[in-house]
């Protein structure tokens, strides 16, 4: 949550009691949306742990998916060098955009946020079987079938690359891939469990090093 410090140097004058608050995923980085904040709303933030704006045409607080359930959990709050805006991470339940979007702002897709989706859809079979899907029947096979699966497709990546055949490489490690996000949905896990475990060794590693 934002520090004592930061709270009590925070510009409101400047503002004029609104701080803009930049809500961005914590997983994907992905910006989600954009909001104003008066003192009353920062501390309901806080303090709940879900966003919480103000409404300037209602003229009263509202928080983030109360009506749609969508809500934005509270990761971490930071505030930038001149004080007057508020920079928010989240994890976000459903889609944030009241149009049905991830996001109220319309950007390019790129690779990591593709991940994010492909697990949108893989545990979408999970939960919901569909007899043309491939993901589905996996599912329906058990974790044996799937982890063989990561298995089966881990040696074919090594073999391609003892092969040196950059183009079957490329196949493989996307089956690999795949399979791995199918295994980690099966046993309730998911990439950001992953990527954050990532980030630990990392920062773990620059302290060994430093």
């Amino acid at each position: 949550m934002l520090k004592k410090d930061d709270f009590l140097n925070l510009n409101w004058e400047k503002t004029n009691g609104m701080i803009p608050t930049i809500i961005q995923d914590y997983s994907s980085n992905k910006i989600l949306m954009h909001g104003y904040m008066n003192k009353e709303a920062l501390l309901k933030t806080q303090k709940d742990g879900l966003v919480t704006f103000y409404s300037r045409t209602k003229n009263c607080l509202w928080t983030k998916g109360e009506t749609s359930g969508n809500y934005l959990k509270v990761i971490e709050i930071s505030t930038d060098c001149d004080h007057d805006t508020l920079l928010i991470l989240v994890t976000s339940q459903g889609k944030t955009c009241h149009l049905g979007n991830t996001s109220c702002f319309f950007l390019k897709k790129y690779n990591i946020n593709f991940l994010l989706e492909l697990e949108e859809i893989v545990e979408n079979r999970k939960n919901k079987f569909s007899c043309n899907s491939y993901t589905s029947s996996l599912y329906k096979l058990g974790t044996s079938r799937i982890a063989q699966k990561v298995g089966e497709e881990a040696i074919e990546t090594i073999i391609a690359a003892m092969k040196k055949d950059s183009k079957e490489l490329i196949n493989e490690s996307s089956d690999l891939i795949y399979h791995l996000i199918v295994l980690l949905h099966d046993q309730g896990l998911n990439l950001s469990l992953v990527l954050d475990n990532l980030k630990k060794r990392r920062k773990k590693e620059l302290t060994t090093n430093s």
